[in-house]
């Protein structure tokens, strides 16, 4: 394998020793993402806290430029931007003045294994000890519930403290999960958190998801992230959906059944009642399709 540091380069002005941070968070896009959750949680973090690039990896030795075309915008007769892909590594300090790094753009098509090794050797080098990523995942879960999250990680410690619904499933990869599983392999605390969208909302932007994200994050890592402006976002969006809502009735039934199955779910596993085929919830397939369509219709097309 060709040496991994050669994917990245620092930027100019980085000195390594005052770029250090405990705590690297990873957000990659091209994955599952449902509810647009880590882009809404990235873009939050941008926008509200001071951060810096560190180094950025190269995307021309990673990326499918054909599979995923950049976009380039035409005025007329000249070409006037083009919209550069990047994978970039942040460092920011939270509302206390803590650092944390941010590993954040599209997931590359291109060495895996490779750019694991080369945020490998970053860990080491910026003395990070804890990795986490986030994404959403479809649930048959309601709108009108708190939203849950599945942990899982290379700690047991932090894995007992988040029991799982799931038992063993096979699922696509992400490079975000082959990190998590090559770093636990070394002995690093790496996790994720896959944050329950109702499946119904997954193709919108679900701000709810992305405050319950963000607060998950805060009580996992101790960091003060500002989460004023994702709360107002997520009431507005709660407000918009049932004002939707309001206006079908057929709508509503299928939100309350789906209550119905969420709150007995809930007092099974408190009582613990549950058995192996009661270990989750129930599938979006029992969900009507004319309600998919409908939400789907109001709040946004399919997107990739």
């Amino acid at each position: 394998m060709q040496d991994p540091a050669q994917l990245y380069r620092f930027e100019t002005d980085v000195d390594v020793r005052s770029a250090q941070a405990p705590t690297l968070l990873v957000a990659l896009s091209g994955f599952m993402d449902a509810g647009h959750t880590q882009r809404l949680l990235v873009d939050h973090l941008l926008a509200t806290l001071d951060h810096r690039v560190v180094a950025t990896f190269d995307a021309d030795q990673l990326l499918d430029y054909r599979g995923r075309r950049p976009a380039m915008t035409l005025e007329s007769d000249h070409w006037t931007h083009y919209e550069d892909p990047t994978l970039a590594l942040y460092r920011f300090v939270d509302d206390k003045g803590a650092p944390f790094l941010l590993l954040s753009g599209l997931e590359p098509d291109f060495q895996w294994e490779r750019v694991v090794e080369a945020v490998r050797g970053l860990v080491g080098l910026l003395g990070v000890r804890t990795v986490l990523s986030m994404h959403g995942v479809p649930m048959a879960v309601p709108h009108t519930r708190p939203i849950g999250a599945t942990y899982h990680g290379s700690s047991e410690e932090r894995r007992s403290a988040h029991p799982s619904p799931f038992g063993t499933i096979q699922v696509p990869g992400s490079l975000a999960t082959l990190l998590e599983y090559r770093l636990g392999e070394h002995g690093i605390d790496a996790g994720g958190l896959s944050v329950h969208v109702p499946h119904y909302l997954a193709q919108s932007d679900f701000t709810p998801a992305a405050l319950a994200a963000l607060q998950m994050i805060a009580g996992g890592t101790g960091l003060h992230l500002p989460d004023s402006a994702l709360a107002l976002g997520a009431a507005q969006t709660l407000d918009a959906v049932a004002g939707e809502l309001a206006n079908s009735p057929e709508a509503e039934q299928v939100v309350t059944a789906l209550e119905t199955q969420y709150d007995a779910f809930v007092q099974r596993r408190s009582s613990g009642l549950l058995d192996e085929q009661d270990g989750q919830m129930p599938t979006a397939d029992e969900l009507g399709a004319e309600f998919e369509a409908f939400l789907r219709g109001q709040f946004g097309s399919d997107q990739s």
